[in-house]
């Protein structure tokens, strides 16, 4: 008996899904490389142009000055380190507010986490500076507030906020299943949290959190503007030293911006492998 192909319908034809767009396009080592090459080639010319020869050359004014350069970015370094520490201990306190059952202290974290998650990080620098005394005397003891310090306490502010978020964005994104099972093992709140909830976090919070030191590291150039003495202060300070030598501007310019990309592109790099090695698949 011939089987009636009229009345029969062809199936669709399972087809390979597409790559997602990041998986296409993840940064690759030559990315770098080929940056810093576009820098190096936009510099050296400019510099050579511009220079006079009867005053020293680019290159020996920057040999001169780079030991205080990199002074002033280990200075940045610090900064973004004590500013993540701040901001990452006080933003996980309030990212496990937003989900604590008390209804108060859940929107007071919800409130704080976005009013310093949508301030500008310039403005919060600003209050910092202005509102904080420059010295706090307790006990009859005087302890000096210093610029930098305020600096570190301005920038930990937006960075609490982000941590918060972190937080509570990893905690969520599991399974309610967890908690279920917790639950039905009698541990109390604080042992589902501590115990089984948070170590599952670890690997889902980490590319976000070094991606937000990324993001502060090159914030701290913000410190500048409020008088704190890290590399773009010092540089503007070599320019005014070696007068109206406009040559110099692009070069030391550069050398700034490469301390701060050799600095930060293998952050970026671990991130990307980081994301790839603790993938979820829900």
């Amino acid at each position: 008996m011939e089987m009636n192909t009229q009345n029969h319908k062809i199936l669709p034809v399972m087809m390979a899904p597409r790559p997602r767009l990041d998986d296409r396009f993840h940064l690759q080592p030559w990315h770098g490389l080929a940056l810093v090459a576009i820098c190096v080639t936009a510099a050296v010319p400019a510099a050579f142009a511009a220079t006079d020869p009867a005053k020293e050359s680019v290159f020996e004014v920057l040999l001169r000055w780079t030991p205080l350069m990199l002074k002033g970015f280990i200075f940045n370094i610090v900064i973004s380190v004590l500013a993540m520490a701040v901001g990452t201990l006080s933003g996980a306190a309030l990212g496990l507010g937003q989900i604590s059952l008390n209804r108060y202290v859940r929107k007071f974290a919800w409130f704080a986490t976005q009013f310093f998650r949508n301030a500008p990080w310039l403005v919060l620098l600003f209050f910092a500076m202005f509102l904080l005394p420059f010295e706090i005397k307790i006990f009859g003891l005087t302890i000096p507030l210093p610029d930098w310090l305020k600096a570190i306490i301005g920038l930990s502010l937006p960075v609490m906020a982000n941590v918060s978020e972190i937080v509570r964005g990893a905690i969520v994104s599991l399974p309610s299943g967890q908690w279920e099972a917790a639950e039905s093992l009698a541990f109390s709140r604080n042992q589902m949290l501590w115990r089984i909830i948070l170590p599952q976090c670890v690997k889902r919070m980490l590319p976000p959190w070094m991606n937000l030191y990324s993001i502060l590291t090159m914030a701290t150039v913000l410190a500048s503007i409020v008088g704190v003495s890290e590399v773009m202060t010092l540089s503007g300070q070599i320019l005014a030293a070696e007068g109206e030598r406009s040559d110099l501007l692009i070069p030391i310019y550069s050398v700034v911006l490469f301390l701060f990309f050799i600095y930060c592109y293998p952050i970026a790099r671990w991130t990307v492998r980081l994301e790839k090695k603790f993938a979820v698949i829900n």
